[in-house]
């Protein structure tokens, strides 16, 4: 039942953002979207479970790091949430995922030329090698800010830093981000093919703290695997700063570090799903995911703590106003987003396998970018239907949803590119410039998720899944 206050919104909402709109069809249309998601956003404001939900993610259980007991926790935890919310159909779909331990020692400490000791703020990178035996290595210090300023370099027995920071002039921090990833994914296998024992890695955010932020990297089979730990963006600056100053007496400043992180072999855990069946087309499929593993050294509460909560609010939302899907609504929980994407991948698979069976993705949405204001999405798609989405900007304006961008929709629904046809892939746009302030730091935890932020951004998938599920032409007709 549409109550008279949400009639009387939505019809304001016509008058002063309908304007553009052509007399006919499309105003009924704006007028029948336009109640629809001002219920979506009551229900949420009013209601939502969301603020608590990532409470318990975070403090009950804690971090979710793939492989580990907690991970497996949670995993439960969301498969009760979704039969909780109202899904269907709940289960879960298995996924090998690794299982490494940060360990309890990281520490690393910098001898300058005039004897002084500068201690360090580091954390293993995820996935790194101990130091042999987990005794402390030495070596005199390079640095460096790209990696192929080692093609012309002896790094023979030094420990490398790589200080590049996140360009500050791209207003994308995502792009910052990705722009200065390369020396944390590659460093080790760079530093390592020069003759390094060790790799230092500045850590990845424009804050300047001494908090270091973690993150994956990689080895490559031919080449030898050597210890890699991000190192404070402070301690990164002044250790760059020494350097320099000791280059120019022909001085050398000298790195000990020492870790204990642990390669344990593999896991069976999963991705938790749940599915909600269509009314009309039950055969087509849109997804709504966050990722449910995390990082160790916070609560993974923006990361991806929030694209948890808001899909399982998504689902709770929609039922709680009597909407009936056209399309079956699938609502997973990925894991392994932060190692590996084994989740990602895994799911890809098995979509691919339902095509062939006769079931259609027709789109897939991601929240994996925090739980800040949202300002709108990003699409991967045909070009009609990202047209589509840019359609609905005066349906959404009242909300402040005004971005609509193309390319990065979400790392756990990019393997469905590979379907054909292709789904229409949407990744949920908040306020980006303070989250990799907390990404993969200490500091993300659930103090430091706004509670109507994290509610503006559910209310937005549910809104999004909704208008896909009525607009979204049929690969059927």
């Amino acid at each position: 039942m549409i109550s008279a206050k949400s009639l009387v919104v939505a019809l304001v909402a016509v008058v002063f953002c309908g304007a553009s709109f052509a007399q006919g069809p499309t105003d009924t249309t704006f007028a029948r979207d336009s109640v629809q998601i001002r219920q979506v956003f009551d229900e949420v404001l009013m209601h939502a479970q969301a603020h608590e939900n990532l409470r318990h993610l975070c403090k009950e259980i804690g971090h979710r790091l793939s492989g580990s007991k907690s991970a497996q926790q949670a995993m439960d935890w969301g498969l009760d949430v979704l039969r909780d919310h109202g899904a269907d159909t709940t289960y879960i779909m298995p996924v090998e995922v690794p299982s490494w331990t940060r360990g309890s020692v990281a520490d690393a400490h910098a001898i300058l030329p005039n004897g002084q000791d500068m201690a360090l703020h580091i954390t293993a990178l995820g996935g790194s090698d101990p130091t042999p035996a987990g005794e402390t290595i030495e070596g005199p210090l390079l640095v460096v800010r790209h990696l192929d300023a080692l093609d012309t370099l002896d790094a023979t027995g030094h420990i490398v830093l790589f200080n590049r920071a996140m360009d500050p002039l791209l207003i994308n921090t995502g792009a910052a981000y990705g722009g200065a990833y390369d020396q944390r994914g590659n460093g080790a296998v760079a530093a390592a093919k020069a003759g390094a024992v060790g790799v230092l890695v500045r850590s990845l955010t424009h804050a300047l703290d001494t908090l270091p932020h973690t993150g994956s990297m990689r080895y490559a089979e031919d080449v030898s695997r050597i210890p890699a730990a991000a190192l404070s963006t402070v301690d990164a600056s002044a250790l760059s700063k020494a350097y320099a100053q000791a280059r120019e007496r022909d001085q050398t400043v000298v790195v000990r570090m020492r870790m204990d992180c642990a390669d344990l072999g593999k896991v069976m855990q999963g991705n938790v799903i749940g599915e909600w069946r269509g009314s009309t087309h039950p055969n087509e499929i849109i997804t709504l995911g966050g990722h449910l593993d995390s990082w160790d050294i916070g609560e993974g509460a923006h990361d991806d703590g929030s694209g948890v909560v808001h899909t399982l609010e998504a689902l709770r939302a929609l039922r709680a106003i009597g909407y009936t899907p056209h399309r079956t609504l699938r609502f997973v929980l990925f894991i392994n987003e932060e190692n590996g994407n084994r989740g990602g991948k895994k799911y890809a698979e098995m979509a691919a396998s339902e095509h062939e069976a006769g079931l259609r993705h027709v789109a897939a949405m991601e929240s994996d970018a925090g739980g800040f204001v949202p300002r709108g999405v990003r699409m991967d798609g045909p070009d009609l239907q990202v047209a589509m989405v840019r359609s609905w900007a005066p349906t959404l304006e009242p909300y402040n949803l005004h971005y609509f961008g193309r390319g990065g929709a979400g790392v756990d629904i990019g393997p469905l590119k590979t379907l054909e046809p292709r789904p229409l892939l949407v990744g949920l746009v908040p306020d980006g410039q303070r989250y990799f302030d907390l990404h993969h730091s200490s500091q993300d935890v659930w103090e430091n998720v706004h509670k109507r932020e994290l509610e503006l951004g559910a209310a937005t998938c549910a809104t999004m899944l909704m208008l896909l599920d009525q607009h979204l032409p049929s690969p059927s007709n």
